[in-house]
This record gives structure tokens, C-alpha cells and sequence, in this order.
């Protein structure tokens, strides 16, 4: 993958998966300590506790139809070429925390991304997931929650053309 929005889109779709009907994203820049962390947080059906040591290879998967997964393997390989790490809590049927940190100015760190458009694919194609999404930089910090654009946007559907340039003027007022 190519950047760190990507890896965030791969990790939700596995909490969508586990049956996750809320899901919560924090990306915090540090510049100070010189950190980049991303959280992913979701109500799933969680991991046991052997499950979460051996989650980070690809040659293991819960799901059926293959037998490799990748998504926490790659971010966990993304998170260590820049001086970083990735740690997993989760408990059966309360759900999963991923966190991954970087060192925010080490050369090997990929990008963040659009994360713009990782939230409109996740918020448009899960409407049935809500999402929380905080991004803090030093003292600026970007708050979005789908439950509160769904309010906010009445009677229009996020996926109508008005509800779409709506949340797309939302998630313009963004760091990126």
C-alpha cells in the first residue's frame, strides 16, 4: 500500500467484517515528540487472546474463502521501517483497538494519504456503520461523525448528489 489512509480503509473494512456497527478513527500528529498514530477502535466481534498474538502474520485469517491476510501484517511492516510500532487489544465480542505509531519525520514513513476520500468510501458505502473520526495536529483538531452528518443532513441521503457535496465540504475543512 501506498499510503497510510489505504492501510486505515483496509483495517475498518476488517471491523465492517467482524460485524463492527460503530467504528472510531484517531490519527494524531505530534510534531513536538516527532509521532504520527493512528487508532482504530471498533465494537466487533473482537480476537481471543492467541488469535491477537498471531494476527500480524499474513498467513493467517479469519475469514473463509482465503487463507492469507494481509491488512495488519502490512501496517505492521509499515509502522516499523519508520522507527514505529503496532499493537492490537481485543476481547471477544467487545471489539478491537489497532494502534499503529510512526516516527512522524523518519524518510521511510509513508504518507497519509487522502483521507478525505477513505471516510466518503467508508461513510457512503456502510451506511449502516457509524463512524467517528478525529484528527488532531499540535492544537488544531478535525471532528467528524456520521451520525451527526446524517442528522444534519435531514431528509437528503448521504449518497444523493446533495448529501455527497455536503460531506465532501465537510471533509474539505480537514488538515489535507
Amino acid at each position: 500500500m501506498q499510503d497510510l489512509s489505504l492501510h486505515i480503509l483496509d483495517i475498518v473494512e476488517n471491523s465492517i467484517t467482524a460485524g463492527a456497527k460503530h467504528v472510531e478513527i484517531a490519527i494524531t500528529e505530534d510534531l513536538e515528540k516527532d509521532s504520527l498514530s493512528i487508532e482504530i477502535m471498533d465494537d466487533g466481534k473482537g480476537m481471543d487472546k492467541s488469535f491477537v498474538k498471531k494476527a500480524t502474520s499474513p498467513f493467517v485469517s479469519t475469514r473463509t474463502e482465503r487463507r492469507v491476510g494481509f491488512g495488519l501484517s502490512l501496517l505492521a511492516q509499515a509502522a516499523r521501517m519508520s522507527n514505529g510500532s503496532l499493537t492490537i487489544h481485543s476481547e471477544p465480542y467487545r471489539g478491537t483497538k489497532v494502534k499503529a505509531v510512526f516516527q512522524y519525520s523518519h524518510i521511510d514513513r509513508q504518507p497519509l494519504g487522502n483521507i478525505g476520500d477513505t471516510l466518503l468510501t467508508l461513510i457512503v458505502g456502510n451506511p449502516h456503520v457509524e463512524f467517528v473520526y478525529r484528527h488532531q495536529r499540535g492544537v488544531r483538531e478535525f471532528n467528524l461523525c456520521s451520525r451527526d452528518l446524517r442528522v444534519r443532513l435531514e431528509d437528503l441521503l448521504v449518497v444523493s448528489p446533495q448529501g455527497l457535496r455536503s460531506l465532501r465540504e465537510k471533509l474539505k475543512q480537514d488538515f489535507h
